[in-house]
């Protein structure tokens, strides 16, 4: 059980958290992010998700629980009042979850580096289809796939994006990555791949010219890429916590029977 004796409060600027601030403030004599042990998010699963790439960014990376004030609030924590915050925060589970790392190269041969929780997904700019070399551990595993997109989710993110676009949810504890094409014209019979989270995934882009596509970080965009590799940031672990049977892989089994 988590005892954290500084805790910092940051709080999304949507109407409903900002609406819930005074009530939240007043429980608790919060210290500031730099002096924080743990970090309490007011907000939806967005702002969750901008403050862990925040913390990312800034290499000062801290346990973090989310309040749902927001829509869907899977990242989140669900909203039993500020009375009950600081005794929930004691009781609560620690998840640990790696990103993504995304090294891109533009046409012009500059290179990116973004991390990403959920998935990273490269999409086509314009009218026509991608057309996307994939490498898996340095062996072409397909020479070319025409299609809207596609997307390399983490468990973590395996229920967003991915599974919208048809992809597996993969457990949290699963050590996988799902590999999922975005309306895939060819070929006409893939439906995407499960690879172990120790792979090295390689997205080329055919026709580059022609047939331009961006590559997506979560909320960070590149345009113009001609190639992309991934693998799991291992080195950047983050932290969420969770009240007991809520943690995010008992909501990745659930999301599995919702009907």
């Amino acid at each position: 059980m988590p005892e954290f004796a500084k805790l910092a409060l940051l709080v999304s600027d949507s109407d409903k958290a900002q609406a819930s601030k005074a009530e939240f403030e007043a429980i608790h004599d919060w210290c500031s992010l730099a002096e924080a042990e743990a970090v309490v998010v007011l907000g939806g699963d967005g702002f969750m998700l901008q403050t862990l790439h925040s913390m990312l960014d800034s290499g000062d990376v801290l346990p973090v629980y989310g309040v749902n004030l927001g829509t869907v609030g899977f990242l989140m924590n669900k909203n039993r009042g500020a009375e009950k915050l600081l005794r929930k925060i004691v009781r609560a589970r620690a998840v640990k979850i790696a990103p993504l790392r995304m090294d891109a190269v533009t046409q012009d041969g500059e290179h990116h580096i973004y991390n990403a929780i959920n998935e990273v997904s490269l999409l086509r700019e314009t009218r026509q289809a991608a057309k996307i070399e994939i490498t898996v551990d340095d062996k072409v595993r397909i020479k070319e796939v025409v299609c809207d997109g596609v997307l390399v989710a983490t468990p973590a993110g395996s229920t967003a994006y991915n599974l919208s676009a048809n992809g597996p949810i993969l457990p949290l504890d699963s050590s996988l990555l799902a590999l999922t094409p975005i309306s895939a014209f060819r070929p006409r019979r893939w439906r995407g791949a499960i690879l172990p989270d120790r792979s090295r995934i390689t997205l080329r882009v055919n026709e580059p010219d022609k047939r331009p596509i961006s590559a997506v970080a979560d909320q960070k965009e590149l345009r113009n890429v001609a190639e992309v590799s991934l693998e799991i940031d291992r080195e950047h672990e983050l932290e969420l916590l969770f009240d007991p049977g809520q943690a995010l892989d008992e909501r990745i089994v659930a999301e599995q029977f919702q009907v």
